[in-house]
């Protein structure tokens, strides 16, 4: 392979092109990105607002668990 020389502005116009080009051909990639950076937004509100202090047993917690496998099979 052969190495190509090229000025900065050469590059950042490329970059840009190439960026433009997945923006317009290819939203659904954009998009997916965008809906996973807001649910994962909203998981770390969500885990910030459950953030009591308060811990529940282990083993209290594993039991419940297990109840619940239990009756959705």
């Amino acid at each position: 392979m052969e190495a190509i020389a090229m000025s900065r502005d050469e590059f950042k116009k490329l970059v840009r092109e190439a960026f433009i080009d997945v923006l317009t051909e290819r939203r659904d990639l954009i998009e997916d990105a965008v809906i996973e950076a807001i649910e994962d937004i909203g998981l770390g509100m969500a885990m910030e607002e459950g953030r009591t202090g308060e811990y529940v047993d282990k083993a209290v917690f594993l039991g419940k668990l297990e109840d619940k496998v239990k009756r959705t099979k």
